[in-house]
Parts: structure tokens; sequence; C-alpha cells
């Protein structure tokens, strides 16, 4: 293969790939964000530490229960789920009518409180967890050598993914969440429970977080930091695709992952802020985001 600006064909392809595995955990995380806010108008800071929850959870299976990861990948979301249910009945649904901040703030500080917690009780060093039997291995690209794993992180968040969003923009279910949100007497005049539908919401949300956190367990290291480290970076996808739009979610951290890839490969030392730096820009040309609806 011939060189592309004097850069190997092969690593240009190679960190293309790559950078599809990364933009696959920003498009679930930040859909995640975009369905809460979208429908429920919070700005879910905690979303980072619910993402360690859901790999937590999963170490956890295997380590005390021996739970195999198959099943983790449906447990750890239920898990991460519930809890959800519990925080938006105790704490959230009483900030829903005052201005952004509450939210962020309130959630900002369960946190610090989950980080916290996890921190006193396995310290800070990540744990190691076994990629599953049947993902091991890897398969030769030409380019590259791809390892299973990363392609089924690849397949299971573009399948996620683009189900939530036809979930919420094709079917009478998501036509009742946005009517919910919007005009919530009307939607109960017809028996629907809006405030039931609301919570419901919220724990499918942090949900998606838990599953990608359980994705994540095989590739990182199983730490209580581990979501504070990309949960900003997250923010930063949901902010230039558009607060709120679920298309716009997917396809940015899909396509932010892709752009931070190939910054690796033509100047390594911006890798790290290549994405506030089109969110800069973005706000300047479109505040509402690429994806975002003007008011």
């Amino acid at each position: 293969m011939t060189d592309f600006f004097g850069i190997p064909i092969q690593a240009l392809l190679g960190q293309l790939l790559l950078g599809l595995v990364n933009g696959s955990f920003y498009a679930i995380l930040s859909l995640g964000l975009a369905v809460i806010f979208g429908l429920l108008n919070v700005i879910n800071f905690a979303h980072g530490a619910l993402y360690m929850m859901g790999a937590f959870l999963t170490w956890m299976g295997l380590r005390y229960l021996g739970v195999n990861y198959w099943v983790m990948l449906l447990l750890a979301p239920i898990g991460v789920g519930i809890f959800g249910v519990i925080i938006e009945k105790l704490f959230l649904r009483w900030l829903y009518k005052l201005d952004h901040l509450y939210g962020l703030l309130m959630t900002f500080g369960l946190t610090l409180m989950l980080e916290g917690l996890f921190r006193s009780f396995f310290g800070v060093s990540g744990q190691p967890y076994p990629v599953p039997d049947a993902l091991r291995g890897a398969t030769n690209l030409g380019f590259m050598i791809l390892p299973n794993y990363r392609a089924w992180v690849v397949v299971a968040s573009l399948i996620v993914c683009f189900a939530t969003w036809y979930v919420i923009e094709r079917t009478k279910l998501g036509a009742y969440l946005r009517a919910g949100t919007e005009n919530p007497r009307l939607v109960e005049a017809f028996g629907i429970n809006v405030p039931l539908m609301v919570t419901l919401t919220y724990g499918f949300g942090v949900a998606l977080a838990g599953f990608a956190g359980v994705l994540a367990a095989p590739v990182l290291q199983v730490s209580p930091l581990m979501g504070s480290n990309l949960i900003i970076t997250v923010f930063a996808v949901v902010v230039i695709g558009g607060m709120g739009s679920i298309m716009g979610a997917i396809l940015t951290g899909l396509g932010l992952g892709v752009v931070e890839g190939l910054t690796k490969v033509f100047y390594p030392e911006a890798s790290n802020t290549v994405v506030f730096l089109i969110m800069a820009i973005v706000l300047m040309i479109r505040p509402a985001g690429l994806f975002g609806k003007e008011k």
C-alpha cells in the first residue's frame, strides 16, 4: 500500500478503525445524556459515574458470584437503571421545574459520592477484566490485526444506538415520551402515567451508561476514575451534536472518535484537545449544535 502525505496507509486505516471503537463509546454515552436532557431537561453529570458503576458491577459479578460477561451484559444495565430510578424518585423529580444548574449540581454531587464510595472499597488502581472466550483472538484485515472484542464493541454500540433512536423517533411509545415532556397534562388526559414514564426514561438513559460500562470492562482497567476521565469529552460530543438531539449524539460521537483517531496520526499532540477545539468552532457558528434546533 502507498503512503498518504508521508504516512503509511496501513497506519491511517488502523487509526480510523480504532477511532471508530472510541467513537462507539462516545456515541452510546452521549446518547444516554441526550435522551435524559431531551426528554427530561436534566443535565446528568452523574453519567460518567454510572458508566463506572456498570463496569464495576460486571467485574464484581465475575469476581464474587462467578457470573459471566454475557449475563452481566443484561444484568449490569438493569442494576444501574434501577439505581437511576431510585435517584430520580428521591432527588431529580423535585428539580425539573428549576434552572438546569440545580440538576447539574445535584448530579455532580452524586458523582463525587459514588467515586468516593468505590475508591474507598477498591482503591484507585484499575481492576482487570478478561475478554470473554467467544470474543478472544483477532481478525487479520490486511492493513491491521483487529481484536475481535473491539469489533464486537462497535457492532453492539451501533445496534443499541440505532434501536434507541428508532424507538424514540419512530414509534408510538417515543411519541408519548416526547408529548409527555411538552404537555404532560394533555398526555395524562389520555390515561398515561407521565411521572412513571419520566422515571423509566431516566432509568433507561442511565442504563445506557451501564451498558457502555460493561462493554468497556474488558478494554479498560475497571477503576473508580474511569468515568471522570471520559465524561467531559462526552459532554463536548453532546454539545457539538446538539443538546437533546438523539441522532446528533450518535453521529457526532462516532464522527469525533474517527477525527480523534486521525489526529493521533497527523498531529498526536492535539489528539486530547481536538474535540474541544471543534466544540468551540461549532458553538461560534451554530450555538445550538450541528443537529440541534435553534430557538
